[in-house]
Formats: C-alpha cells, structure tokens, sequence
C-alpha cells in the first residue's frame, strides 16, 4: 500500500478522502491541517493520523507521498518544505496561481529530485480518455470546434474566491489544460469576456462567468465557458465537431453526483503511485502546469485589456 499524507482537510481534501476510502494499494493515513475542527473531523470520519502542522507530519515519517490540498496561493511554499525532506508530490491544480508560481515549484523539484505530478483529474475520467483516443487516431477527421464548459452548482466562499486567483485560474484552468490534452495543441491565440455579475458583495474582480474563445496552432477552434450558478449542482462537458463525426460527453453531470470525479481521483492516486515508484508519469506534469496557467494569464489579461 502506497501512504499519502494530505496536506489541507477542506472541501477538496474531504472530497479525496472519500474518493480514496475504500481503496486499497494507495490510502490517505495522515492529515495535516492547522484548523482544529476539520482535522478532528478528517481523524474521525476517515481513520486517519491527525497533524497540526506539516512540519509534524513529515516529522512522524509514517508516508511515502504528499497529497496538496491547501489554498492555490500556499502551493509552491508547500511544495518547498515536501520537497526539502525529499517525499513524492501530488500537488492539486493549478500548483500557484500563476505561470511564475509553477515555474518556482518546477525549479524546487528539479533542485531537491523529487516527483511532482499535478492534479488535473479530467485526464482519468475513461470518457475523455475515449474520446483523446478518437481525435489523435482520426476518427474525427479534421477537428473543427472543441467546446470545454465547467459550470459548478453554486460560487465558492468568499475566503476561498480571495486566494484562487479569479474565475480563469481557479475553474479555467482545468478547461485549459483538458483542451491542449484533448487536442495535443497549444493556444494560438484567444479572446475573453465576462459577466459583470459578482454574486458575493464581498468579492471583487471574480466575475461569476467568463468565457474565452481560442485558436490553437493546430487550427481548430476552442470555446471555453466558466459559471459559478448551475441548478442541480456541478457540470462540465466537452462536446468535439469533426469533419466526420461529433460527440457531446456530459462527463460531470448533476444527476450522478460526484461518482465521475471521486472515480477519476482514485485513478489519479495509483498512476501518481506508479509515477512515485519509478514507473511512467501518467498524469499532469508541472510543464502541463505552467501551460494551463499561462494560458489563463492570457485570458485574464485579454479581460483586462478589452479586446
């Protein structure tokens, strides 16, 4: 059995610690988080070691891996104390909050010789892995418009939305590196807009909708939309026009719940495993990293620009 230590118990970190519950070659035995509540209810709920720091998790030298879960701002810091003691990492997207961010855990890693992989989980859902076989054998024909949209059920808390980075690092991202995975492209170039609509009075420059249309090198077409109100919950779809077929994946849909994310998380978990003992790297790398958070950086500043 392969031992990870989660670093943060809030809702992501509970959401892999019921994804990797009943699981049996790789498991969650330790959490570190400074709040009092959530680390006594992750001990509580999920059998685990309870830390209230890092530095004593790794200090008990009871893992074999660190699984981050903290605020997207904390990340590369806790890459650095992870990496300084020389454990494997499955860092959660987007690993910073911007290219430069990633760039700095990419240096860390290299220094200290350690596995980073991060946590774009989309790439371990089976429906999105057909559908990657399907566009690069050419089942499609030419691929003419990719659309990624990502709609969550409700915004998230204001705490949080002041330590994302914003609607395009926080949601975008997943879309940016699930459309260069899908389509084994880069952008070209994109334009962006959003909403004027903030939900939460306390919030500012987090639309609660944004959208970005692409052009990637190879020349097909990428549409990308972001929403923070969906009725029934969380969803995201990919749907691919080819010049010889068409399909629509509502991978994330409301009416399942989170089955497809925890599925895809246990996934995730064994290939960073595998990645951790010397084997294939399966998952998101830090340059994949760098590349989603350099393509958000480009919408967020076409935003900004207004055009």
């Amino acid at each position: 059995m392969f031992r990870l230590g989660l670093v943060g118990a809030g809702r992501m970190g509970r959401t892999h610690l019921r994804a990797l519950r009943d699981v049996s070659d790789v498991k969650i035995v330790a959490v570190a988080e400074p709040v009092a509540s959530l680390r006594d209810e992750a001990v509580t709920d999920f059998d685990v070691a309870g830390y209230s720091s890092l530095a004593d998790m790794l200090e008990a030298k009871n893992i074999d891996g660190v699984l981050i879960v903290t605020p997207s701002d904390s990340h590369v810091d806790v890459i650095a104390q992870v990496a300084a003691v020389g454990l494997p990492i499955l860092c959660e997207k987007p690993c910073g909050v911007n290219a430069s961010d990633a760039r700095r855990a990419q240096k860390i890693v290299r220094d200290a010789g350690v596995a980073l992989q991060i946590g774009y989980w989309r790439r371990f859902v089976p429906q999105l892995e057909l559908l990657r076989e399907g566009l690069e054998s050419g089942h499609f024909g030419d691929l003419l418009s990719l659309s990624c949209l990502q709609w969550d059920g409700e915004p998230p808390s204001s705490a949080f939305r002041a330590r994302s980075g914003g609607i395009f690092i926080d949601m975008g991202v997943h879309e940016f590196d699930q459309a260069r995975w899908l389509t084994g492209s880069d952008f070209k170039s994109m334009t962006s807009f959003a909403s004027p609509s903030i939900s939460d009075a306390e919030v500012t420059n987090d639309p609660d909708s944004a959208q970005v249309l692409c052009e990637t090198t190879s020349g097909a077409t990428v549409f990308i939309s972001l929403g923070r109100h969906y009725s029934g919950g969380d969803m995201a779809s990919v749907e691919v026009f080819g010049s010889n077929d068409h399909v629509l994946s509502l991978f994330l849909n409301p009416d399942d719940g989170e089955r497809a994310q925890l599925e895809a998380l246990v996934l995730q978990a064994q290939a960073f495993a595998e990645y951790a003992n010397g084997g294939p790297g399966r998952g998101a790398s830090i340059d994949d990293a760098i590349a989603a958070l350099e393509a958000a950086g480009r919408a967020v500043d076409q935003l900004a620009s207004g055009r």
